[in-house]
């Protein structure tokens, strides 16, 4: 069974693109930059259980910033294998073996392993599950650890994961002496699901089959929902609750506010509600392959299906980020996204949309349909990509669309909770399968194609080598060259995605007139394919277009977008700007022009588009007439046009790079 993570290494960046120049930052700049913050923070001696100062700081109840260490570490090992299977680094390397040695010298006789507990005080282990993230450190932990074992070829951490996978699974599962306990943020679900694809190890299968199934069961632990069990047992009040529990019974925070088979709606915050679809959707997928049967596949796909859905359509912005509220960083009621903190909301988390691309590509395998694709590029070119710098060594966690005096536009070199920047590294890092899947039987081979770029995958279909090579220089122009080499005893079948903002519009070469498209596929069959070797699509949507989003929102705004990159305005380009572009407008007829821009100190091109705008000035009757506390707005006309300005739009992705004064806006006022 396939994993971006395993077939990354068979995808080869082999000429200039936008993904390979962002690759190549992060392997020689990011990789290195983050290295050093966790040496710096204490985060990197956290698996030598040595004490530090920090430990002793418990004024962040109930997670202290050392909790989730363990989950930082494992990232960026895992992040750094990737990275190193392209380019050697030797102080890379000497960082991964070092830390590979301490993690397997930090784990416990009985097989448990998670720094803050046995360095704090193992007694209080699996006592509060829901909150302090044991789990979820324990799926990185592995995750990191197969990413180990594939660069260094050997099993040092997966031994020492697979034991603690027997110890968690002695200690939680349905028996009755056992915990009934699910992880309080989901992410080992998905770890122990690529655990068992890798080795076959079955604990790693059957809890996290376990974890999914007992997800939200009102009777888990003696007739009690789980977590107010664990409560109990800790002697808490159901009134004594983190911050995010809007209410002391808000267990929607982490989706277990009833049977992933019963939710109408995606809840929560938002990485866990992706982390946790994700390892659904991956206990799906070993049953499409034909890896593992599970026999409730059809129910658990209908209600991927509806959360998606719910997603997509009702509370994701125009990015592709997700998580309009800022208490619990996740989602909000329907349709509510508004575009600053300043307007109510607007959290938009790294992580959230590198969950959306991971949960997209599951959901490939299991249907394969053009609109999650789709999503997974918008993800990647907008709200992922912006999460790190041009020079890689600086990162946003949060990524609003607009900015405002409490919040500006600006990035950060680290975090106190700094899931994020390695979360972009690991990405990248594996980027290369997420771009297409393939495989066959026999002499039928297939290449479905998911993200275009310039890249070249060589894969086995038994003993037949295939080749596929695609040319372009996407995002910025449609025009792709592909490359086929097989033997000519091979059925090749290759499916090219025609994006939904293409509306259909595309021109293949040689062209095909028997090729159909299946849910926004172009379905090239072997018949083409053997006559054609070489060929080209090219793909229109590619002139600037005005986007916005449902009405429902009652957000009355624009947006500009070109092909899969969403546009925004800064005050580095607009000078005149004095509040966050709170005040400026479009029309939708306004003439839209590009231009070829080059950030000078780093080379980095891009298209940039112009267009022209109007400031309205708002006639508030409290400042004309001398008092106020009269009335609640007005019955007479308040805001008029005042003043024409020239609008100079970049890729959001590019926001935050070229200092400025911290003015940014996606969506303007429709006029």
């Amino acid at each position: 069974m396939s994993h971006p993570q395993t077939l990354f290494s068979q995808t080869s960046f082999h000429g200039p693109s936008l993904l390979q120049s962002r690759r190549t930052t992060i392997a020689r700049s990011t990789v290195k930059a983050q290295l050093q913050k966790l040496k710096d923070t204490g985060r990197y001696q956290c698996f030598s259980l040595k004490h530090q100062p920090i430990y002793d700081d418990r004024s962040r109840w109930p997670c202290p910033a050392p909790t989730y260490w363990d989950s930082d570490v494992a990232k960026w090992i895992e992040g750094a294998c990737y990275l190193l299977a392209e380019e050697y680094d030797a102080e890379i390397d000497a960082a991964v073996r070092e830390l590979a040695d301490m993690i397997k010298g930090a784990q416990q006789e009985d097989g448990y392993l998670n720094t803050w507990f046995t360095i704090t005080g193992i007694e209080n282990r699996w006592t509060n599950i829901r909150d302090q993230h044991e789990l979820y450190n324990a799926g990185h932990l592995i995750e990191a650890a197969l990413a180990h074992s594939n660069y260094y070829k050997n099993n040092l951490l997966i031994e020492t994961l697979e034991k603690y996978v027997k110890h968690i699974s002695t200690v939680i599962g349905p028996g009755a002496g056992q915990k009934h306990a699910y992880p309080g943020h989901p992410e080992t679900e998905l770890a122990l699901l690529r655990l068992y694809t890798a080795t076959g190890n079955k604990d790693a299968y059957e809890l996290a089959k376990f974890f999914v199934e007992e997800r939200g069961n009102p009777k888990g632990q003696e007739g009690l929902p789980y977590y107010d069990w664990e409560r109990q047992q800790r002697g808490d009040s159901p009134y004594k609750r983190p911050d995010s529990y809007q209410m002391h019974d808000s267990n929607w925070y982490n989706q277990a506010h009833a049977p992933i088979l019963e939710q109408k709606s995606v809840e929560g915050h938002a990485v866990r509600a992706m982390y946790l679809l994700t390892g659904v959707a991956d206990l799906l997928c070993l049953d499409e392959l034909g890896v593992k049967p599970y026999k409730h596949k059809s129910a658990y796909f209908e209600a991927l299906s509806r959360l998606w859905n719910n997603m997509v359509d009702k509370k994701m912005y125009l990015t592709g980020g997700i998580g309009s509220m800022w208490q619990w960083e996740g989602f909000g009621i329907d349709y509510f996204l508004p575009q600053g903190s300043d307007e109510g909301g607007c959290y938009n988390e790294t992580c959230a949309s590198i969950g959306v691309i991971m949960l997209a590509e599951r959901l490939l395998h299991l249907d394969l349909n053009s609109k999650y694709a789709d999503i997974m590029e918008l993800c990647l070119y907008n709200a992922v990509m912006t999460g790190l710098s041009l020079e890689g060594t600086a990162f946003t966690y949060v990524n609003q669309l607009a900015s405002s005096e409490a919040d500006r536009n600006q990035r950060e070199d680290w975090f106190d909770t700094s899931c994020c920047p390695p979360n972009v590294m690991r990405l990248f890092g594996c980027l290369g399968g997420y771009l297409w899947d393939y495989g066959g039987s026999g002499k039928d081979v297939y290449v479905n194609v998911h993200l275009y770029t310039t890249a070249k995958v060589t894969f086995q279909v038994e003993d037949q080598q295939i080749v596929l090579e695609q040319k372009s220089n996407w995002p910025w122009e449609g025009n792709i060259l592909f490359q086929l080499q097989a033997p000519s005893s091979t059925n090749v079948t290759v499916k090219l995605r025609i994006p939904s903002w293409a509306r259909r519009r595309f021109t293949l070469t040689p062209s095909h007139k028997a090729a159909k498209i299946e849910k926004g596929y172009l379905v090239l069959t072997p018949a083409y394919t053997s006559a054609n070797r070489a060929f080209s699509i090219q793909i229109d949507g590619f002139k600037p277009r005005f986007i916005s989003p449902h009405p429902y929102t009652n957000q009355n705004t624009l947006t500009l977008a070109r092909g899969p990159l969403i546009y925004c305005v800064e005050d580095v380009d607009n000078a005149w700007e004095q509040d966050h572009f709170r005040n400026v407008g479009i029309k939708s007829d306004s003439e839209v022009t590009e231009s070829d821009e080059e950030i000078d100190q780093i080379g980095e091109r891009y298209i940039a588009l112009r267009s022209v705008g109007w400031i309205r000035k708002i006639d508030d009757r409290a400042e004309s007439e001398g008092e106020s506390g009269v009335e609640p707005g007005s019955s007479l006309p308040q805001t008029v046009l005042v003043e024409q300005k020239d609008l100079t739009f970049i890729p959001y992705y590019l926001r935050a790079n070229r200092g400025g004064k911290g003015h940014m806006r996606v969506g303007l006022l429709r006029l």
